[in-house]
């Protein structure tokens, strides 16, 4: 699906007579949110933007958003791939009227930014949390043919109708949900794909994923880290998680983790890691990949489960 087509409401291939079984709770949720007595917040992921739709009042796309709510404020994670499928959700979800403090992009493809013009639309001025690189252009190559895949804005054009906030170091962005900040030290995999590029120097190189940044939520019983595409790679993201918060068990992984083209020494070492964290619970979608669900799925049991749009996780 190209960028700028009129989109229409579609299901994943996925066999949902499967994945049903290890889906979350789907639809709106009104609890109140508050602080715990040590001072973490409770939080309530919503997820917006999803290759996956398990009813046919949402839509799908192939792209990534979701709403982070605390009693401190209400956050986006990434935009989606269009403005029509996430206004549609907002809408289906009763959620049009949420106010919000912030979006935070976790990496400029354009599967995961092109809500921002209808976002901004009704949101002008909204802080935008990144990586400093997240606007550099980027592309896809495929049978000799270039395609731009990066943001659509120029800087200019973004400080125009919003507040930038982009560094390659952590940014809290309300209490308790705050960027990981640059993924340098990258020993294990990376969630990349041959036909990411990029130019340096006049050359095309494949793309570093510099940009690439999660979110990490501090609720009660730990962290939670919250993935756009994880370019970075799912384990060096989470020894970035360890590295910044080294006294905070992890609580879950909810979001996109790009393990499609993962081979299975990876995915052996990621069940190894995973394994070892017995409390830790996974919510994976977007481009995580159907055969990296269903072995993660195999080996760690109830604790893995799919997250299409519509699924509500409270923490």
């Amino acid at each position: 699906m190209s960028r700028g087509n009129t989109l229409s409401p579609w299901r994943c291939s996925i066999s949902w007579r499967v994945l049903a079984c290890c889906a979350d709770r789907v639809g709106a949720s009104e609890g109140e949110l508050t602080a715990s007595p040590t001072g973490r917040w409770s939080m309530r992921l919503t997820c917006l933007v999803d290759n996956c739709v398990p009813s046919s009042r949402l839509w799908g796309e192939h792209g990534l958003a979701f709403l982070i709510e605390t009693a401190d404020g209400k956050v986006l994670w990434d935009a989606g791939q269009s403005g029509t499928v996430l206004l549609h959700n907002l809408e289906a979800l009763s959620l049009t009227k949420t106010p919000l403090a912030a979006v935070a992009l976790s990496h400029g493809h354009h599967d995961h930014t092109g809500g921002l013009s209808a976002l901004l639309g009704a949101h002008p001025g909204l802080p935008i949390y990144g990586h400093q690189s997240l606007l550099d252009q980027r592309y896809s190559l495929r049978d000799g043919r270039i395609r731009n895949i990066g943001i659509e804005w120029t800087r200019q054009q973004l400080e125009c109708r919003a507040t930038l906030r982009l560094s390659d170091a952590p940014q809290e962005i309300i209490n308790g949900v705050w960027t990981t900040g640059g993924i340098h030290r990258r020993p294990y995999p990376q969630g990349a794909s041959p036909h990411h590029v990029v130019y340096r120097d006049g050359r095309q190189v494949p793309d570093p994923y510099a940009d690439d940044i999660s979110l990490v939520l501090l609720v009660e019983g730990g962290v939670v880290l919250l993935c756009g595409c994880c370019h970075a790679g799912l384990r060096n993201t989470m020894a970035r998680v360890s590295d910044l918060f080294p006294d905070e068990p992890l609580a879950a992984i909810v979001g996109g983790t790009h393990l499609g083209q993962a081979d299975e020494a990876e995915l052996r070492a990621l069940v190894d890691v995973l394994g070892e964290m017995e409390n830790a619970s996974l919510h994976l979608n977007h481009c995580t990949g159907e055969r990296a669900l269903f072995v993660l799925k195999q080996a760690l049991g109830k604790r893995v489960r799919s997250c299409p749009v519509g699924t509500v996780l409270e923490f």
